[in-house]
Order: structure tokens, then C-alpha cells, then sequence
């Protein structure tokens, strides 16, 4: 049976920090498209206090949780064990998205591990947290982290980043507005 929390236990915060993989789940105010994104690197998320958390927005192929964030706000992270005690943590609530530009980002992104091609940092205020069995999450191990994202970014240089941005990141793929002209510069120091 499901249970619901006031705030992050101490039990919950070693569970979702543990997991090597998470997903983010967002969708428009009305019509388009619901955007599940999976997220790799367990550096990239924080726990910041007992109802708010943030994880890294790392540069990829699209942008739809910064889109539907700025549309509504309305986000939900998961995390379920793949090994050991079958669990499954859902943070519901509100996202802000947090360029390198507003005061915010530079007190946040010491809170992660280094990573090159950072967008924005998402934080999150958690407005409901549950947890529930997972019985029938199958057993999985995990062997390491892929590079290939981290690689990809740091490949390319600041002109090549801030096209790509340009082209790639400035609304979500029902046209939402997304990253603004002045948000398509790269971080110019890793997280």
C-alpha cells in the first residue's frame, strides 16, 4: 500500500540519492505532448531540503521539461529500485527553471558532480511525496554510468553549443517557448 509524506525522510533521501537512473515526467497546460525523460548521472540530483529538490539540466536532443515548466510548472520525478527492496518514490510539484543568468544558479550547481553541456538547473517544490511497492519493477543491475552525453557536450565548443541551442532548444516540439535567445549561451565552467 502507498503512503504519503509531509517531507523527504531520511529513509526516502538515501533511496532516491542511491539510484542510478530517474524519470521526469511533464506535459502542457492544454493539448501536446506528455514528456517522460529518463535521467542517468545520480550527481545530477539534489536533495535541498525537506520538500525541495533540483537536478541538473544537461544539453540533449530536446526541451521539453523547461518548456512545460515554464507553461505551467507542473512536474513529477520518479525513482524505483531496480535491486533490493522493490520501491517506487514519486515527487510531485512545482519546477522553476534556473538559467545561469539568474543569481540562484551559481549557489545550486556546486550541489552537483562536473558535467559539461549544463542548460539550467531545475528545482523542484514538492507538493505531494509518495511511495509505493514496485512488486512488479523487474530486477536489473546496474555496471556504470554512460559517458557519451558528458562526452558529446565537451566535444564541442562554445559557438557549436550555443548553435546548437539556437537551433534545437528554443521550443518544445508543440512550439512552446522554451530557452530564450539570451538562455543559448553554454555554461562556461562545468557543474
Amino acid at each position: 500500500m502507498g503512503k504519503i509524506y509531509e517531507e523527504l525522510t531520511d529513509r526516502l533521501r538515501e533511496f532516491i540519492t542511491s539510484q542510478p537512473v530517474y524519470f521526469v515526467a511533464t506535459a502542457p497546460e492544454s493539448g501536446g505532448h506528455v514528456n517522460v525523460s529518463p535521467k542517468g548521472y545520480a550527481d545530477t540530483f539534489a536533495v535541498l531540503d525537506q520538500t525541495t529538490v533540483a537536478y541538473l539540466d544537461l544539453e540533449g536532443s530536446g526541451v521539453e521539461t523547461i518548456a512545460h515548466i515554464r507553461d505551467n510548472g507542473r512536474i513529477t520525478v520518479m525513482f524505483c529500485a531496480f535491486s533490493g527492496k522493490p520501491n517506487i518514490v514519486r515527487l510531485y510539484g512545482t519546477g522553476t527553471v534556473v538559467t545561469p543568468e539568474d543569481p540562484q544558479f551559481a549557489q545550486l550547481i556546486g550541489k552537483f558532480g562536473p558535467h559539461p553541456g549544463v542548460r539550467s538547473i531545475i528545482v523542484i517544490a514538492c507538493d505531494r511525496i509518495t511511495d509505493s511497492c514496485g512488486f512488479s519493477v523487474p530486477f536489473m543491475t546496474f555496471e556504470k554510468d554512460r559517458t557519451l552525453l558528458d562526452e558529446w557536450a565537451g566535444r564541442k565548443d562554445v559557438q557549436e553549443r550555443r548553435a546548437y541551442r539556437a537551433k534545437n532548444n528554443r521550443e518544445s516540439i508543440d512550439g512552446l517557448p522554451a530557452l530564450r535567445p539570451d538562455e543559448t549561451d553554454p555554461v562556461h565552467l562545468h557543474s
